[in-house]
């Protein structure tokens, strides 16, 4: 009778273990000056101290300048890692995509041309990839300035961004290319974020020439109209947001280009910040990325390709 009881804890104990959920660790994509070498990674346990993957993992083909910046990457179905990039910095009518399993074999890269139907357009910058599980589709939002199309204020016709989305649901076909984000300033890198059912926030950058900082706008929908934009909550020269939930509060990491650091604030709103900037690290060189979480196997995958960067 002992040894039954002895047998039955132990299954039991096997299957709350089984049953357990998985430890999973947060992982930014990133790329180093001068954007030739391609994708370089870190990883975080905590959300806030940042490890070197090092890099590149994935060396840019699409575009005709054969560059990445800005790169995006989502978690969709299947544990499949989707990312798009900037890969012209002036020229481009398109970005990058490529996808992958496991962060270090890769498919093949595509040039998505998203604005070919504008021949005045100037550039495609930082797109932005979000998957939406109540549609199971992907949205890839981006920068684009097409010259004399919109209202300006101080800045070059060639320099007057508003932002663009496509869908997709399986990264072959992709719908019409519309305008996602006219606020009556230049925009660029934004960030969809849903906190909740018909409950969603988006980072912005206000890339006018007196503000270039953070904001952020408020709809019911991930494609907008988002509206209520607040004043900004960080200083002048800031961008390439990304935000990560953390114990039930949000974490907007940014790109403090005009100091050359990154910093980052704490929320639960939308509304109040706090600056964690002195409770962050991250790897030296760390540039403009995003922001998703790895399981434990991908991890320990990464960790060991890295010894040989």
């Amino acid at each position: 009778m002992m040894k039954l009881k002895n047998v039955l804890a132990i299954a039991i104990l096997v299957v709350i273990f089984s049953c357990a959920p998985k430890k999973e660790a947060y992982l930014f994509t990133s790329f180093r000056e001068p954007a030739t070498d391609g994708l370089y990674l870190a990883y975080s346990e905590d959300g806030y101290h940042w490890k070197d993957l090092k890099g590149p993992y994935l060396k840019p083909e699409a575009g005709a300048s054969k560059i990445m910046r800005d790169p995006s990457i989502v978690r969709g179905k299947d544990d499949t890692y989707h990312m798009v990039w900037t890969t012209d910095w002036r020229g481009g009518n398109g970005f990058g995509y490529a996808s992958s399993k496991d962060l270090i074999n890769w498919s093949e890269q595509q040039f998505i041309p998203v604005m070919a139907h504008e021949p005045d357009v100037v550039n495609v910058w930082a797109p932005e990839i979000f998957y939406d599980e109540d549609k199971d589709r992907y949205i890839i939002i981006w920068a684009s300035t097409i010259p004399f199309r919109y209202e300006k204020g101080e800045e070059d016709e060639k320099n007057n961004h508003r932002m663009y989305y496509t869908t997709t649901k399986d990264f072959k076909t992709f719908s019409d290319t519309k305008l996602f984000l006219e606020p009556g300033f230049s925009v660029i890198d934004c960030v969809i974020v849903k906190r909740g059912e018909d409950d969603y926030a988006l980072i912005i950058k206000d890339n006018t020439r007196p503000n270039r900082n953070l904001k952020v706008g408020f709809g019911t929908s991930p494609l907008g109209p988002f509206k209520n934009i607040s004043e900004p909550y960080t200083g002048f020269l800031s961008e390439g947001p990304t935000v990560i939930e953390n114990d039930g509060k949000y974490v907007i990491y940014y790109d403090n280009y005009g100091e050359k650091n990154y910093k980052a604030v704490r929320t639960s709103d939308f509304k109040n910040f706090e600056d964690v900037s002195d409770e962050i690290s991250l790897p030296e060189g760390h540039k403009h990325g995003t922001i998703t979480t790895i399981s434990q196997d991908v991890l320990n995958g990464l960790i060991e390709k890295s010894k040989e960067k």
